[in-house]
Formats: structure tokens, sequence, C-alpha cells
């Protein structure tokens, strides 16, 4: 009582090798559906967020088939009103509206919103309403087209944060300081260090306050 789908198939002695992640419902490898003997009600989860019950009968997927494109971001720079997601994915457009990824996402994204954005090469929409996709996969298993809409997600994420997102600007002055080497005698002293020294600075560091 009380345990997770997770937790009571190795409570029973199932030693999970692949459907077991971060435990703590961030990765999406142990995407499961289930029901119950007395409602055929199929359901979605993951296993390591979802409390086990009694008649229960499940199955986990932890990986799905689904074709992700071949693609280098830096190489694709989208033009204004110019869709690069109909090129890497163009079957998307047999979508037809079912709205069964939506009912399936364990994260109740709104799935078919974004499907609908990347259609229309909205990326920004893409971004916002796909940012908490885990890549579980248990969308695409639920299509009736084959379509895999994380995947078509994660490009249009990938082609913003490229090529449409602004920069930022502490971050690209960073890069230039590393570049002209500003870090390379610390980096020096850090390796030279002794374990412990490395624990003791470890220990005292600053620690950024929590936003």
């Amino acid at each position: 009582e009380g345990l997770t789908i997770q937790a009571a198939l190795e409570y029973c002695g199932y030693n999970i090798i692949r459907g077991c992640g971060c435990r703590s419902g961030f990765c999406g490898a142990c995407a499961t559906i289930y029901n119950f003997t007395h409602d055929p009600t199929i359901r979605y989860a993951l296993a390591c967020q979802t409390v086990v019950e009694q008649n229960m009968v499940l199955t986990q997927i932890p990986f799905f088939p689904a074709a992700e494109a071949l693609y280098n971001v830096a190489d694709l720079q989208p033009k204004e009103k110019e869709n690069k997601l109909l090129e890497l994915y163009p079957d998307i457009l047999t979508c037809f509206g079912c709205n069964n990824c939506t009912k399936t996402c364990p994260q109740d994204l709104k799935v078919l919103e974004y499907m609908a954005a990347a259609i229309r090469g909205d990326y920004e929409k893409v971004y916002e309403e796909s940012f908490d996709c885990l890549l579980c996969g248990l969308c695409a298993a639920r299509c009736p087209q084959g379509l895999q809409p994380y995947n078509i997600a994660l490009a249009a994420r990938r082609l913003r944060g490229t090529n449409l997102a602004p920069k930022s600007q502490h971050n690209l002055d960073r890069v230039k300081e590393i570049a002209k080497g500003k870090f390379d005698a610390e980096l020096e002293k850090l390796k030279k260090m002794a374990v412990d020294e490395l624990r003791k600075l470890y220990d005292g560091r600053e620690i950024e306050p929590a936003l």
C-alpha cells in the first residue's frame, strides 16, 4: 500500500533494467499502460509517479520505435514564415486531430495544440506548450497515424533555441573568456588538488539562492 508501480514491481522481485531511470518523474523512461480487471479503460502513466492499486493490469513501454529525422540544427535556419518542421516531418500533415496524444500525456500537456502549431510553423507556441515534455513516447504509441509528437516538438525547440530565441549576452561573454584562456590557470590548480581539498572547497562554495 502506498508504493508506486515501479517500487511495487521491485518489491515483488523484478530487477528492472530497462524502463527505469530517474525515479522522479523527469526522464520519461518508465512509460506505462494499464487498466483494471473491472474497468477496461486504458490509462497512461509514469511507473515511478503512479501509486499501484488492486486489480491493476499493466505493461511498460521503455522504448517505442518512432523514427526521428536526422538533421544538423545549425544548418536549419528558418526564415520568417518558413516551416522547416514540414521538411523534417512531412507526415505531420496527416494528423486529423483525434486528440489521443493529449489524453495519453502523463504531463497533461496540450499535445494536439502544439501539433497544430507545428503544422503552422509557430515554433514559439510549440516551445511553450511542449517545454515540460519528458520524451516518454506514449503519445507516439497511441497515435493512429504513426506520428511522433515528442520528436516533432523536440525539433521545434531546437530550431527556436538555435536560430530564433534571443541570445544570452552574459553566456556569450563567458564563452569568449573561456576561449581566451581566462580560467586556464584556475582549472589547472583544481586538477592538481587533493581529493580532500576539493571536497573542502566544494562544501564551502557559494550557493545561489533559490528563485
